[in-house]
């Protein structure tokens, strides 16, 4: 653990000014840390006066790097040689807070419910808490009071650079194939997710998906290992009446709240009252408009077909919205779960990759767009005439071919299907 005075006897390079980057400089800036310069490819008008005009130079000098978590070694190899020196903005919080509680949450899927339901149930019980990281605010701008509990989403990317990352519990919840492209491989990716654990103590928790119970006692990791029973979960599922959580979709999930309430000691009845209670992240499965015989879900987080499974599993009579920017080695697999899909429609600039992979599986159209998909796919429900019917984005694909972000796509669905649904519902 470092004091911020030690900080000071320290060098720097912020390298990205990203809003975690932008809330590095202003922490330094803060708390009187005047050894650092910046660095952006890209971003050359802020900070202006502490800018390195040698990177190289810079690189070799400094103490520490602290990394942008969107910077891929595997990408910049120029940087692969200065490893050693690489942190990040989270490391920056564990070394200068000796006593900080901490819950670190990592995994493919579900790590932005899992931190907003963890942060909500210790709220409701009592708890000082605070979240942030990659959900959205950058971990240096809290302003964490002491005894609190700060609630951390972390992406493969930062803790792929991270160094100093000593969570009093870490969850990994699941890993499939994403970020391949960032990583490089799947080996990289895994081990990424695994640094969680690895300054933890033997008085701390590693909340670990089964699927990972052997490789976490391969590595000899210090801390106590809990597996999330899904079955206890299941066994009190009935008294959850939030419709967000009820899907069988956040069960793995919820096993893991679940799981850590009980070593919270949180009782039943609590955690059943906040749960119910909690209100769901936008873009996650989200029921957002029923309109007769019309369910709108929009699911546009689902950037993998592992993501879009459940969706797909989780509801009948789909016409399903599909296509963006696929991610590496990613494959659409139908089988066990067609029968719940009356029709697919292809959206994006990448409409070849998608219908090879669901050619002579599925009925499909290829729309290119939101508008032309949902005015095409209200037509359809007339002419299928079923009872109840599902219209799900669940795209199975980055969203940067059409749009900003996935949050910029699932809100052009929800504005879409309000406005075409009133006009042929």
């Amino acid at each position: 653990m470092l004091s911020t005075s030690k900080l000071k006897e320290l060098s720097f390079l912020v390298y990205g000014l990203g809003a975690s980057g932008q809330s590095v400089v202003k922490f330094f800036i803060k708390n009187n840390i005047k050894n650092f310069e910046i660095w952006d490819d890209v971003e050359k008008k802020l900070f202006k006066d502490k800018r390195s005009k040698k990177l190289k130079e810079t690189l070799n000098k400094v103490d520490y790097i602290v990394l942008s978590p969107g910077i891929s070694l595997f990408k910049k190899k120029k940087l692969i040689k200065f490893k050693k020196k690489i942190i990040t903005d989270i490391d920056l919080l564990y070394l200068t807070n000796k006593n900080l509680k901490s819950i670190v949450v990592t995994g493919t899927n579900g790590k932005s419910t899992t931190c907003k339901l963890i942060n909500y149930l210790l709220k409701k019980n009592k708890f000082e808490v605070f979240l942030g990281g990659n959900i959205g605010t950058p971990i240096l701008k809290l302003k964490i009071k002491k005894k609190a509990y700060v609630v951390i989403e972390a992406s493969s990317f930062q803790l792929s650079h991270s160094k100093f990352i000593r969570p009093d519990f870490a969850f990994l919840l699941n890993i499939s194939n994403d970020h391949l492209d960032w990583h490089g491989n799947i080996s990289r990716y895994i081990n990424s997710k695994l640094k969680i654990f690895v300054s933890q103590k033997r008085n701390q928790f590693a909340l670990v998906n089964n699927k990972f119970k052997k490789v976490f006692k391969k590595r000899n990791f210090a801390s106590k290992l809990v597996i999330p029973n899904h079955k206890n979960y299941r066994k009190i599922k009935y008294k959850i009446k939030n419709h967000y959580l009820k899907s069988s979709i956040n069960d793995e999930n919820m096993s893991f709240v679940y799981r850590f309430s009980k070593l919270m000691k949180i009782s039943e009845k609590n955690f059943i009252k906040a749960i119910n209670s909690f209100v769901g992240l936008p873009h996650r499965y989200e029921f957002f408009l029923k309109k007769k015989n019309v369910v709108f879900i929009n699911d546009s987080k689902a950037t993998t077909f592992e993501a879009t499974k459940y969706a797909l599993l989780n509801s009948n009579n789909i016409f399903w919205i599909l296509g963006g920017l696929p991610k590496k080695n990613d494959k659409i697999v139908l089988k066990g779960i067609k029968k719940n899909i009356i029709k697919c429609y292809l959206i994006g600039k990448n409409i070849n990759f998608f219908k090879k992979q669901i050619k002579n599986k599925v009925t499909f159209s290829i729309t290119k767009n939101l508008k032309k998909t949902i005015i095409k796919i209200l037509q359809d429900i007339k002419s299928f005439n079923k009872k109840n019917n599902t219209i799900l984005l669940s795209p199975a694909a980055a969203s940067y071919d059409q749009f900003m972000n996935f949050e910029k796509r699932g809100y052009e669905f929800k504005k879409l299907s309000k406005l075409y649904a009133r006009k042929f519902i």
